[in-house]
């Protein structure tokens, strides 16, 4: 199974400090906040990263490269002001191939393991998505989705937040234009169909948006080096 990070969008909210460097390049606790994030895809045993990459996306591929901890680098380059979500995968396919694959937001901190679903749910249940939601953080509080006996939907459940993580059957894509798409409308439709399934992950996850996230992430880092927990 490959994997896709989200690397393309603009950091608006980052400004300044993404003016002049990339978000996923943003240093935290001395490594780029894309690293966290490839290194746990390589303990997942993932072999082939795929990364979207526009805003000063050769600064992404000159410190990266084509390969990084035992994985290969693919990148798709999209045009300034990026294709969004959908639009970045829609584009990206030919380097996914044709089976399910796993996509990260390249600005979001997690400790999930990221191993892939059961085979079945994405391949033999003829469910196109499998999406991993969280606890709504502060600044989201009415969250994106409800989850009810592990299938995703709009209207039954606890409200719940959409990690940024998620494994796609390429189908969900396949016929979708070319172009600037979101995610949000696509998902709403299949999971309006009762093609999503999903699980509520509770451990440490954070959207990595704010200058002030950034900064509260690298303490933490720091003290959990400070007390050998990394």
């Amino acid at each position: 199974m490959r994997a896709m990070i989200l690397a393309a969008g603009r950091g608006e909210r980052m400004r300044p400090l993404t003016d002049h460097c990339p978000k996923p390049l943003l240093p935290v606790a001395g490594r780029p906040l894309i690293a966290y994030t490839l290194e746990r895809l390589a303990r997942a045993g993932y072999r082939t990263v795929v990364i979207n990459t526009a805003h000063l996306g050769e600064q992404i591929r000159e410190t990266l490269g084509r390969k990084y901890a035992g994985m290969r680098l693919l990148y798709s380059e999209e045009p300034e002001g990026a294709l969004e979500t959908a639009g970045g995968i829609r584009q990206a396919l030919p380097l996914l191939g044709d089976e399910p694959f796993l996509v990260v937001n390249g600005d979001v901190w997690c400790e999930h393991p990221l191993h892939p679903p059961a085979k079945r749910l994405l391949t033999e249940s003829g469910r196109l998505a499998h999406l991993v939601l969280v606890d709504n953080p502060a600044h989201h509080p009415q969250g994106d989705f409800r989850l009810s006996d592990g299938r995703v939907s709009l209207g039954q459940g606890t409200p719940l937040t959409f990690s940024g993580i998620g494994w796609y059957h390429p189908a969900l894509f396949a016929d979708l234009p070319e172009g600037r798409r979101p995610l949000g409308p696509l998902l709403r439709e299949v999971i309006d169909g009762g093609r999503v399934s999903g699980e509520h992950y509770q451990g440490d996850w954070r959207d990595i948006g704010t200058p002030e996230r950034l900064a509260a992430l690298e303490v933490d880092i720091d003290q959990r080096r400070d007390h050998g927990l990394m």
